[in-house]
């Protein structure tokens, strides 16, 4: 009985592994569509962003870092570790040089456009330094393009920089918004601004040409100081960032102030050379990035979102290339046309 019990069951056995071996692929046959040992581990090290070079330790180490020490503590919905804006806005309207898609860039009419009738979340200000040592508003290192001067910023007073038309330009350049008032615009001090808008707007400032400028970044800081604009609660809340491509310029500033919110600007076709080393390097003294809007997909912006990133884009004009990027999961955009923006988001 037993031994008929035993016989039958090895013969099931055989049936049904038989079966099995007709019904599995072979290991040659998978090989095709499995991915290798090395692969998946790959794959497993971009899904948690490990880097490949790290070992389980200190991976666990680098995501904890990721979640934790971002200056607002702010978490996504749905992206636990994803830091959020210091505004604690889903998305962020940066004023690109104000609204200087409907008025002369870094003028008053620009700024006042932007913050009082268009509502951007940030006035965003390129900064340069008279010969005499005032922060001013302005792109260029030279004031040929948007006034009708000639030369180099850092060759001319202030008192020289005010004399010069910084509006009419713009109405020969865009007839289809020219306005009368804009001709004859002046120039701006970084004071200036800070003094006209107050403690409680939001200023996204970049520091130009650092290298041509030495101590830029102390004064910048000793005026946001002497505005009010440096005490913990205004930091914690993103009434100030600053940003620039210069590394050494964001490092300057973190060294004198940790607590200033920075973001390291990047050039068009550079963020694709970036390793995990690289924008960890970053991310050990700038909260944000800021990439040309061309060089995001939504794979590299969960990537620098999972790695603890702001990522604000420029310069984004069409609503389209809005609505694309606000998908992939960026936290704002820079734009000529806030009010494009705003429109994308309410």
């Amino acid at each position: 009985m037993f031994k008929s019990k035993k016989i039958i069951i090895s013969t099931l056995s055989t049936v049904t592994l038989g079966l099995a071996s007709l019904s599995s692929p072979s290991i040659a046959e998978t090989s095709n569509h499995s991915p290798a040992p090395n692969q998946s581990e790959k794959s497993i090290q971009q899904q948690t962003n490990i880097p490949s070079n790290m070992n389980q330790s200190s991976a666990k180490t680098f995501k904890r870092q990721a979640e934790s020490d971002s200056v607002s503590g702010k978490t996504n919905d749905t992206h636990n570790h994803w830091t959020k804006n210091l505004t604690g806005e889903k998305f962020t309207t940066i004023a690109h040089r104000g609204a200087s898609g409907y008025a002369p860039e870094h003028t008053f009419e620009a700024y006042d456009k932007s913050h009082n009738e268009l509502g951007a979340s940030y006035i965003e200000i390129d900064l340069q330094r008279t010969k005499d040592g005032h922060l001013v508003a302005m792109h260029d290192e030279k004031v040929n393009r948007t006034t009708n001067g000639h030369g180099c910023v850092d060759q001319l007073t202030l008192k020289e920089l005010k004399q010069l038309d910084a509006g009419s330009w713009f109405n020969r350049k865009h007839p289809e918004y020219a306005k009368n008032k804009y001709k004859n615009a002046k120039v701006p001090t970084l004071d200036e601004i800070l003094n006209r808008y107050g403690k409680n707007a939001n200023y996204y400032i970049e520091t130009k040409s650092p290298d041509v400028y030495p101590g830029m970044e102390e004064q910048l800081l000793a005026s946001l100081k002497k505005h009010h604009l440096l005490n913990n609660n205004k930091l914690k809340n993103g009434h100030v960032m600053i940003q620039s491509f210069s590394d050494e310029s964001l490092k300057k500033i973190h060294r004198q102030n940790k607590h200033v919110p920075l973001v390291k600007l990047v050039d068009k076709g550079e963020l694709q050379q970036f390793n995990d080393q690289r924008l960890k390097e970053i991310r050990s003294y700038a909260i944000g990035l800021g990439p040309d809007y061309t060089d995001l997909t939504e794979q590299n912006t969960h990537h620098l979102k999972d790695l603890g990133f702001i990522v604000h884009p420029y310069t984004v004009n069409e609503k389209a290339d809005m609505l694309r990027l606000n998908k992939y999961g960026v936290d704002g955009v820079f734009t000529n046309f806030a009010d494009k923006y705003k429109e994308v988001i309410k």
